[in-house]
């Protein structure tokens, strides 16, 4: 079997954030300390789980001007591993949360509006499952996951901007960005977010193959 080349990029790339994160020298920053170092791990599995949600929604709407269903398996897939992937970013948050702040869980509009985005999307798959027509389910969910890509970015991109959080970037707190970082962190970030875009890319299309194959041979 011939193995793409953004396959092989991807987990280069992944292998290459985890020894360089872990070895490479970071700023000091009070608080962060070392932990600044989940910044390679949290925020590039989020990146990543934004970018499948918007492919997932980009065939949401392709499957209402087209109505192919094959369409509508890629979103429900595509959209099934961004929550895979938001929980692994979910996790390393709370631990990166517990050594900095103290705790698992605090009362941020970031980290609230992350768990409603988890629910709302979970909300898709109970929805889906809910309806036992083929067509109108994949219409029904085709028109949620638009509505959810909208919420998720209210929820996690736009009101804790608005509103007093931790997390950098928002509330009036300055983002990594104006920090004084070196370029040591940036030469693991940014391979870091095209790595897990890739990787969790390449996860997506394993899985919807699967169904695939599945589908096939229930109709044998």
């Amino acid at each position: 079997m011939k193995i793409k080349w953004w396959k092989i990029l991807g987990i280069l790339l992944v292998l290459y954030s985890i020894i360089a994160g872990l070895l490479m020298p970071v700023p000091k920053l009070n608080i962060l300390n070392e932990t600044i170092r989940n910044l390679y791990f949290h925020v590039t599995m989020w990146f990543s789980m934004i970018f499948l949600m918007l492919m997932s929604l980009i065939q949401s709407i392709r499957y209402l001007s087209s109505f192919d269903k094959l369409r509508d398996l890629k979103a429900e897939t595509l959209a099934s591993t961004g929550i895979f992937i938001a929980t692994l970013g979910l996790t390393t948050g709370m631990i990166w949360a517990q050594f900095t702040w103290g705790t698992f869980w605090v009362n941020d509009p970031k980290l609230n509006g992350a768990a409603v985005t988890m629910l709302i999307y979970l909300a898709y798959f109970i929805l889906r499952n809910s309806i036992e027509n083929e067509d109108s389910r994949a219409r029904v969910s085709a028109i949620y996951n638009i509505l959810a890509f909208v919420m998720m970015i209210v929820f996690i991109g736009i009101l804790p901007r608005m509103t007093d959080s931790l997390h950098p970037g928002n509330g009036g707190n300055p983002g990594f960005g104006n920090y004084d970082l070196d370029s040591n962190m940036r030469m693991v970030f940014y391979p870091a977010v095209i790595g897990w875009i890739l990787i969790g890319s390449w996860i997506a299309q394993l899985s919807y193959r699967i169904k695939v194959l599945e589908i096939n041979k229930e109709n044998k």
